[in-house]
Protein backbone atom coordinates (compact mmCIF):
# COMPACT_ATOMS: atom_id res chain seq x y z
CA UNK A 1 0.00 0.00 0.00
CA UNK A 2 1.17 3.39 -1.16
CA UNK A 3 2.72 5.85 1.45
CA UNK A 4 -0.10 8.01 1.45
CA UNK A 5 -2.44 5.60 1.38
CA UNK A 6 -1.70 4.61 4.75
CA UNK A 7 -1.00 7.73 6.02
CA UNK A 8 -5.17 8.25 4.87
CA UNK A 9 -5.96 5.55 6.82
CA UNK A 10 -4.14 5.94 9.96
CA UNK A 11 -5.95 9.95 10.16
CA UNK A 12 -9.29 8.91 9.01
CA UNK A 13 -9.15 6.12 11.76
CA UNK A 14 -7.93 8.10 14.32
CA UNK A 15 -10.65 11.19 13.40
CA UNK A 16 -13.14 8.12 13.63
CA UNK A 17 -11.62 7.48 17.19
CA UNK A 18 -11.90 10.67 18.18
CA UNK A 19 -15.26 11.68 17.27
CA UNK A 20 -16.76 8.82 19.56
CA UNK A 21 -14.95 9.47 22.73
CA UNK A 22 -17.34 9.90 25.07
CA UNK A 23 -18.19 12.90 26.32
CA UNK A 24 -16.41 13.42 29.74
CA UNK A 25 -19.81 14.10 31.63
CA UNK A 26 -21.05 10.80 30.89
CA UNK A 27 -17.65 9.22 31.81
CA UNK A 28 -17.98 10.89 35.18
CA UNK A 29 -21.81 9.44 35.54
CA UNK A 30 -20.49 6.16 34.96
CA UNK A 31 -17.63 6.27 37.27
CA UNK A 32 -20.30 7.56 40.04
CA UNK A 33 -22.71 4.79 39.13
CA UNK A 34 -20.20 2.25 39.79
CA UNK A 35 -18.33 3.50 42.85
CA UNK A 36 -21.79 3.63 44.45
CA UNK A 37 -22.04 -0.56 43.95
CA UNK A 38 -21.02 -2.06 46.79
CA UNK A 39 -17.11 -3.57 45.40
CA UNK A 40 -18.19 -7.03 46.88
CA UNK A 41 -21.46 -6.98 45.43
CA UNK A 42 -19.52 -7.07 41.61
CA UNK A 43 -19.07 -10.46 40.36
CA UNK A 44 -16.25 -11.33 38.24
CA UNK A 45 -18.32 -12.19 35.53
CA UNK A 46 -20.87 -9.67 35.62
CA UNK A 47 -20.95 -6.73 33.62
CA UNK A 48 -19.95 -3.95 35.77
CA UNK A 49 -16.56 -5.85 36.62
CA UNK A 50 -15.53 -5.20 33.16
CA UNK A 51 -16.21 -1.87 33.51
CA UNK A 52 -12.61 -0.58 33.34
CA UNK A 53 -12.13 2.93 32.40
CA UNK A 54 -9.18 2.63 31.14
CA UNK A 55 -10.88 2.75 27.63
CA UNK A 56 -13.45 4.36 26.29
CA UNK A 57 -16.99 3.46 27.01
CA UNK A 58 -18.35 4.55 23.48
CA UNK A 59 -15.42 3.77 21.34
CA UNK A 60 -15.22 -0.13 19.98
CA UNK A 61 -14.73 -2.49 20.00
CA UNK A 62 -15.30 -3.85 23.66
CA UNK A 63 -13.33 -6.80 23.25
CA UNK A 64 -12.13 -6.83 27.39
CA UNK A 65 -13.76 -3.48 28.52
CA UNK A 66 -17.29 -2.40 29.02
CA UNK A 67 -18.53 -5.86 27.56
CA UNK A 68 -22.37 -4.89 28.28
CA UNK A 69 -24.76 -3.10 30.54
CA UNK A 70 -25.06 -0.01 28.43
CA UNK A 71 -25.14 1.59 24.61
CA UNK A 72 -24.41 4.30 22.94
CA UNK A 73 -24.93 6.52 19.74
CA UNK A 74 -22.09 8.35 18.70
CA UNK A 75 -20.63 10.01 22.18
CA UNK A 76 -23.27 9.84 24.05
CA UNK A 77 -24.99 6.93 26.10
CA UNK A 78 -27.91 5.95 25.22
CA UNK A 79 -28.78 2.86 27.35
CA UNK A 80 -28.23 1.66 30.68
CA UNK A 81 -29.41 -2.17 31.33
CA UNK A 82 -27.25 -3.95 34.08
CA UNK A 83 -27.47 -7.68 34.55
CA UNK A 84 -29.53 -9.11 37.44
CA UNK A 85 -26.22 -10.11 39.10
CA UNK A 86 -27.47 -9.03 42.62
CA UNK A 87 -25.48 -5.25 42.70
CA UNK A 88 -25.84 -3.72 45.66
CA UNK A 89 -25.57 -0.05 47.17
CA UNK A 90 -27.28 2.76 46.14
CA UNK A 91 -28.21 4.81 42.65
CA UNK A 92 -25.74 7.68 42.54
CA UNK A 93 -27.85 10.93 41.21
CA UNK A 94 -25.19 11.49 38.60
CA UNK A 95 -26.50 9.43 36.34
CA UNK A 96 -29.17 12.34 35.68
CA UNK A 97 -25.55 13.91 33.72
CA UNK A 98 -26.53 11.11 30.77
CA UNK A 99 -29.00 13.84 29.28
CA UNK A 100 -29.28 11.34 25.79
CA UNK A 101 -30.39 8.73 28.22
CA UNK A 102 -33.18 6.73 26.56
CA UNK A 103 -33.32 3.38 28.64
CA UNK A 104 -32.66 3.00 32.17
CA UNK A 105 -33.08 -0.36 33.35
CA UNK A 106 -31.43 -1.42 36.76
CA UNK A 107 -33.98 -4.37 37.38
CA UNK A 108 -33.43 -7.72 39.02
CA UNK A 109 -30.39 -6.07 41.82
CA UNK A 110 -30.72 -5.28 45.05
CA UNK A 111 -30.42 -1.28 45.10
CA UNK A 112 -31.53 0.39 48.11
CA UNK A 113 -32.19 3.70 49.12
CA UNK A 114 -34.49 6.84 47.96
CA UNK A 115 -34.73 6.87 43.78
CA UNK A 116 -32.44 10.06 43.42
CA UNK A 117 -34.71 13.21 42.40
CA UNK A 118 -32.05 13.99 39.30
CA UNK A 119 -33.45 10.79 37.58
CA UNK A 120 -36.92 12.98 36.64
CA UNK A 121 -34.82 15.24 35.11
CA UNK A 122 -33.14 13.40 32.23
CA UNK A 123 -35.15 14.76 28.99
CA UNK A 124 -34.84 12.13 26.59
CA UNK A 125 -35.79 9.03 29.18
CA UNK A 126 -38.47 6.61 27.26
CA UNK A 127 -37.92 3.53 29.77
CA UNK A 128 -37.76 3.75 33.31
CA UNK A 129 -37.24 0.16 35.03
CA UNK A 130 -36.41 -0.12 38.73
CA UNK A 131 -38.21 -3.10 39.47
CA UNK A 132 -37.20 -5.81 41.94
CA UNK A 133 -34.94 -3.92 44.12
CA UNK A 134 -35.04 -2.86 47.43
CA UNK A 135 -35.62 1.51 46.90
CA UNK A 136 -37.64 2.91 49.35
CA UNK A 137 -39.14 6.83 49.40
CA UNK A 138 -41.67 8.59 48.06
CA UNK A 139 -42.83 8.73 43.99
CA UNK A 140 -42.08 12.31 43.94
CA UNK A 141 -44.40 14.77 42.08
CA UNK A 142 -41.76 15.97 39.57
CA UNK A 143 -41.63 12.51 37.67
CA UNK A 144 -43.78 14.43 35.42
CA UNK A 145 -40.81 15.92 33.99
CA UNK A 146 -40.02 13.24 32.00
CA UNK A 147 -42.17 13.87 29.39
CA UNK A 148 -41.06 11.45 26.71
CA UNK A 149 -41.61 8.52 29.35
CA UNK A 150 -43.25 4.90 27.36
CA UNK A 151 -42.62 2.62 30.27
CA UNK A 152 -42.41 2.68 34.17
CA UNK A 153 -41.53 -0.08 36.32
CA UNK A 154 -40.99 0.52 39.59
CA UNK A 155 -42.58 -3.13 41.12
CA UNK A 156 -41.19 -4.90 44.19
CA UNK A 157 -39.94 -2.18 45.72
CA UNK A 158 -40.86 -0.70 49.33
CA UNK A 159 -42.05 2.86 48.01
CA UNK A 160 -44.31 4.60 50.16
CA UNK A 161 -46.92 7.28 50.09
CA UNK A 162 -49.57 7.83 47.51
CA UNK A 163 -49.24 7.81 43.46
CA UNK A 164 -48.84 11.45 42.59
CA UNK A 165 -51.54 13.36 40.48
CA UNK A 166 -48.88 14.54 38.57
CA UNK A 167 -48.96 10.90 36.61
CA UNK A 168 -51.58 12.26 34.56
CA UNK A 169 -49.14 14.87 32.61
CA UNK A 170 -47.38 12.15 31.40
CA UNK A 171 -48.76 11.39 27.94
CA UNK A 172 -46.41 9.25 26.23
CA UNK A 173 -46.40 6.48 29.17
CA UNK A 174 -48.25 3.21 27.93
CA UNK A 175 -47.06 0.97 30.43
CA UNK A 176 -47.13 1.63 34.73
CA UNK A 177 -46.29 -0.96 36.92
CA UNK A 178 -45.56 -0.27 40.46
CA UNK A 179 -46.98 -3.35 42.09
CA UNK A 180 -46.16 -4.89 45.32
CA UNK A 181 -44.42 -1.57 47.44
CA UNK A 182 -46.11 0.00 50.28
CA UNK A 183 -48.61 2.42 48.07
CA UNK A 184 -51.76 4.25 50.17
CA UNK A 185 -54.28 6.16 48.93
CA UNK A 186 -56.75 6.37 45.73
CA UNK A 187 -56.27 6.01 42.31
CA UNK A 188 -55.46 9.58 41.20
CA UNK A 189 -56.13 10.74 37.30
CA UNK A 190 -54.08 8.26 35.02
CA UNK A 191 -52.38 8.88 31.39
CA UNK A 192 -54.47 8.74 28.93
CA UNK A 193 -52.28 6.66 26.52
CA UNK A 194 -52.12 4.13 29.10
CA UNK A 195 -52.55 0.36 27.67
CA UNK A 196 -50.94 -1.14 30.74
CA UNK A 197 -51.94 -0.48 34.26
CA UNK A 198 -50.65 -2.69 37.24
CA UNK A 199 -51.02 -1.68 41.08
CA UNK A 200 -51.36 -4.84 42.35
CA UNK A 201 -50.40 -5.92 45.71
CA UNK A 202 -50.30 -1.94 47.51
CA UNK A 203 -52.92 -0.39 50.29
CA UNK A 204 -54.50 1.16 47.81
CA UNK A 205 -58.20 2.67 49.01
CA UNK A 206 -61.05 4.40 48.29
CA UNK A 207 -63.56 4.07 45.13
CA UNK A 208 -62.87 3.29 41.56
CA UNK A 209 -63.48 7.14 40.68
CA UNK A 210 -64.78 7.76 36.63
CA UNK A 211 -62.02 10.80 36.76
CA UNK A 212 -58.96 8.50 37.67
CA UNK A 213 -60.40 6.79 33.96
CA UNK A 214 -61.57 9.19 32.35
CA UNK A 215 -60.37 9.29 28.47
CA UNK A 216 -58.72 6.02 28.99
CA UNK A 217 -59.22 4.60 25.09
CA UNK A 218 -56.67 2.51 25.19
CA UNK A 219 -56.55 0.50 28.77
CA UNK A 220 -56.24 -3.03 27.49
CA UNK A 221 -54.93 -4.52 31.09
CA UNK A 222 -55.86 -3.51 35.03
CA UNK A 223 -54.44 -5.10 37.24
CA UNK A 224 -55.50 -3.78 40.67
CA UNK A 225 -55.77 -6.98 43.36
CA UNK A 226 -54.48 -7.24 46.93
CA UNK A 227 -54.86 -3.84 47.51
CA UNK A 228 -57.95 -1.92 50.45
CA UNK A 229 -60.04 -1.09 47.24
CA UNK A 230 -64.11 -0.58 48.41
CA UNK A 231 -67.18 0.03 47.15
CA UNK A 232 -69.19 -0.78 43.92
CA UNK A 233 -67.82 -1.62 41.00
CA UNK A 234 -69.62 0.76 38.54
CA UNK A 235 -70.78 -0.24 35.64
CA UNK A 236 -68.86 1.97 33.36
CA UNK A 237 -65.84 0.64 34.31
CA UNK A 238 -66.16 -2.71 32.02
CA UNK A 239 -67.23 -0.43 29.48
CA UNK A 240 -64.23 0.71 28.60
CA UNK A 241 -63.45 0.85 24.96
CA UNK A 242 -60.12 -1.19 24.84
CA UNK A 243 -60.72 -3.40 27.85
CA UNK A 244 -59.50 -6.74 27.84
CA UNK A 245 -58.33 -8.02 31.02
CA UNK A 246 -59.49 -6.87 34.46
CA UNK A 247 -58.53 -8.23 37.90
CA UNK A 248 -59.63 -6.93 41.08
CA UNK A 249 -59.13 -9.79 43.17
CA UNK A 250 -58.94 -9.41 46.49
CA UNK A 251 -60.28 -6.31 47.92
CA UNK A 252 -63.04 -4.50 49.95
CA UNK A 253 -65.86 -4.46 47.29
CA UNK A 254 -68.92 -5.15 48.23
CA UNK A 255 -71.02 -4.49 44.81
CA UNK A 256 -70.89 -4.36 41.06
CA UNK A 257 -72.80 -3.14 38.90
CA UNK A 258 -72.51 -4.44 34.63
CA UNK A 259 -74.01 -2.81 32.06
CA UNK A 260 -74.73 -4.42 29.10
CA UNK A 261 -71.72 -3.37 26.46
CA UNK A 262 -72.62 -1.93 22.87
CA UNK A 263 -68.92 -3.78 22.22
CA UNK A 264 -66.43 -4.65 23.90
CA UNK A 265 -62.91 -6.30 23.77
CA UNK A 266 -63.63 -8.15 27.40
CA UNK A 267 -61.89 -11.56 27.66
CA UNK A 268 -61.60 -12.36 31.85
CA UNK A 269 -62.27 -10.86 34.98
CA UNK A 270 -61.46 -11.72 38.40
CA UNK A 271 -63.75 -10.31 40.99
CA UNK A 272 -62.74 -13.33 43.49
CA UNK A 273 -62.15 -12.85 47.33
CA UNK A 274 -64.19 -9.80 47.87
CA UNK A 275 -67.50 -9.14 49.53
CA UNK A 276 -69.89 -8.65 46.84
CA UNK A 277 -73.31 -9.85 47.87
CA UNK A 278 -76.38 -9.61 45.85
CA UNK A 279 -76.67 -12.28 43.19
CA UNK A 280 -74.26 -13.31 40.38
CA UNK A 281 -74.63 -10.48 37.16
CA UNK A 282 -76.15 -12.10 34.44
CA UNK A 283 -75.42 -9.24 32.63
CA UNK A 284 -72.27 -10.74 31.94
CA UNK A 285 -73.17 -12.62 29.57
CA UNK A 286 -73.48 -9.68 27.15
CA UNK A 287 -70.16 -9.43 27.02
CA UNK A 288 -69.10 -10.95 23.35
CA UNK A 289 -65.44 -12.17 23.82
CA UNK A 290 -65.62 -12.46 27.88
CA UNK A 291 -64.61 -16.33 28.12
CA UNK A 292 -63.36 -16.25 31.83
CA UNK A 293 -65.24 -15.33 34.63
CA UNK A 294 -64.32 -15.92 38.42
CA UNK A 295 -66.24 -14.46 41.97
CA UNK A 296 -64.44 -16.57 43.84
CA UNK A 297 -65.50 -16.15 47.54
CA UNK A 298 -67.71 -13.64 47.94
CA UNK A 299 -70.74 -13.10 49.41
CA UNK A 300 -73.53 -14.08 46.36
CA UNK A 301 -76.78 -15.77 46.56
CA UNK A 302 -79.58 -17.31 44.65
CA UNK A 303 -79.45 -18.52 41.41
CA UNK A 304 -76.43 -19.29 38.92
CA UNK A 305 -77.20 -17.33 36.06
CA UNK A 306 -77.94 -20.02 32.96
CA UNK A 307 -76.27 -17.77 30.50
CA UNK A 308 -72.96 -18.66 32.26
CA UNK A 309 -72.71 -21.73 30.33
CA UNK A 310 -71.19 -19.97 26.88
CA UNK A 311 -68.04 -18.84 29.36
CA UNK A 312 -65.01 -21.21 29.33
CA UNK A 313 -63.82 -20.92 32.93
CA UNK A 314 -65.78 -20.27 35.46
CA UNK A 315 -64.57 -19.85 39.17
CA UNK A 316 -68.01 -19.30 41.74
CA UNK A 317 -67.08 -21.40 44.93
CA UNK A 318 -67.27 -20.09 47.77
CA UNK A 319 -70.24 -17.94 47.60
CA UNK A 320 -73.64 -19.52 48.54
CA UNK A 321 -75.25 -20.16 45.67
CA UNK A 322 -78.44 -21.70 45.40
CA UNK A 323 -79.55 -22.43 41.31
CA UNK A 324 -77.46 -24.78 39.50
CA UNK A 325 -78.65 -24.57 35.29
CA UNK A 326 -79.08 -27.51 33.84
CA UNK A 327 -76.72 -26.04 30.95
CA UNK A 328 -73.85 -26.41 32.46
CA UNK A 329 -73.83 -30.57 32.45
CA UNK A 330 -75.55 -30.91 28.92
CA UNK A 331 -72.73 -32.71 27.45
CA UNK A 332 -72.19 -29.77 24.56
CA UNK A 333 -69.86 -27.80 26.16
CA UNK A 334 -67.35 -28.29 28.78
CA UNK A 335 -66.37 -25.24 31.41
CA UNK A 336 -63.58 -25.76 33.56
CA UNK A 337 -63.52 -24.49 37.12
CA UNK A 338 -65.40 -24.83 40.10
CA UNK A 339 -68.59 -24.26 42.09
CA UNK A 340 -67.57 -26.01 45.05
CA UNK A 341 -68.23 -24.65 48.46
CA UNK A 342 -71.84 -23.46 47.59
CA UNK A 343 -75.44 -24.60 48.64
CA UNK A 344 -75.89 -26.81 45.73
CA UNK A 345 -77.85 -29.85 45.99
CA UNK A 346 -77.55 -31.67 42.28
CA UNK A 347 -73.48 -30.29 41.54
CA UNK A 348 -72.60 -33.97 40.29
CA UNK A 349 -69.20 -34.84 41.53
CA UNK A 350 -68.14 -36.57 38.32
CA UNK A 351 -68.00 -32.87 37.09
CA UNK A 352 -64.80 -30.84 37.40
CA UNK A 353 -66.66 -28.37 38.52
CA UNK A 354 -68.18 -29.84 41.57
CA UNK A 355 -65.04 -31.25 42.48
CA UNK A 356 -65.08 -29.42 46.00
CA UNK A 357 -67.60 -30.27 48.37
CA UNK A 358 -70.74 -28.15 49.26
CA UNK A 359 -71.59 -26.17 52.25
CA UNK A 360 -73.00 -28.21 55.02
CA UNK A 361 -76.75 -27.62 55.68
CA UNK A 362 -76.61 -25.75 58.69
CA UNK A 363 -74.42 -22.85 57.38
CA UNK A 364 -76.26 -22.33 54.10
CA UNK A 365 -79.64 -22.32 56.24
CA UNK A 366 -77.99 -19.98 58.49
CA UNK A 367 -77.24 -18.07 55.69
CA UNK A 368 -81.12 -17.52 54.23
CA UNK A 369 -82.32 -17.06 57.23
CA UNK A 370 -84.02 -20.78 57.10
CA UNK A 371 -85.84 -20.11 54.54
CA UNK A 372 -84.34 -22.18 51.85
CA UNK A 373 -84.78 -24.77 49.30
CA UNK A 374 -81.83 -26.58 47.70
CA UNK A 375 -81.65 -27.28 44.12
Amino acid sequence: MPTAAVFYLLLLLSVTAAGTTTVLSDIAALKALKSSINPTSIPSYTCLYSWDFTSDPCSPPHVTHFLCGLSCSGNRVTQLTLDPAGYSGTLSPLVSQLTQLITLDLSDNKFSGQIPGSIFTLPNLQTLILGSNSFSGVIPATISNLKKLQTLDISHNFLSGSLPDSLASLTELTRLDSSFNKLTGPIPKLPKNIIELALKGNSLSGYLQKESFTGLTQLEVVELSENSLAGTIPGWFFLMPSLQQVNLANNNFTGVEVFKPINSNLIAVDLGFNEIAGYPPANFSAYPLLASLTLSYNNLRGRIPGEYSKLNRLFLDGNFLIGLPSEFFSGEKTISGSLGDNCLKSCPASSELCFKKQKPWSVCKQAYHGKLELS
